[in-house]
């Protein structure tokens, strides 16, 4: 059995290059122990979304719980779509409903429910934005 990783992307490498720069210069100009400012901390949190909060607390030298505080605390969903009210189905007709959900990085995900009670869909959804790769 061959095991093989996928390469890292450029793109994702010279992103967290770009704000380990920061927080290098940053560290160079100011005392040890002094707090991070909040822009330097947003950018950390926006970069462990998209590429995971391990790869970027190491890379920028970050306690990962700190950081992990950080993203747990923050809104992670934001979009621009509509409140949808999705009313029941009249008495006598078999119920269905599908809902499809789609993240920025590509990912998605499906509900196709047909004659029987929804699940928690707000637990399925609400797992399905907090998964990240």
């Amino acid at each position: 059995m061959t095991i093989t990783r996928k390469p890292q992307s450029t793109n994702c490498s010279e992103q967290i290059d770009g704000i380990r720069k920061r927080f290098d210069s940053w560290r160079k100009s100011h005392k040890p122990r002094m707090r991070i400012p909040d822009r330097l901390w947003d950018a950390a949190v926006q970069a462990a979304q998209r590429y995971g909060l391990h790869r970027v607390a190491r890379a920028l030298h970050l306690d990962y719980y700190a950081l992990k505080k950080r993203l747990d605390g923050c809104d992670v969903v934001k979009t621009d779509l509509p409140f949808i009210e999705l009313t029941p189905a009249v008495s006598g007709s078999t119920p269905e409903c599908i809902i499809e959900l789609e993240k920025r990085d590509g990912a998605k995900i499906r509900f196709h429910l047909k004659g029987m009670e929804a699940p928690d869909l707000n637990a399925l959804s609400d797992a399905f934005w907090r998964n990240r790769r």
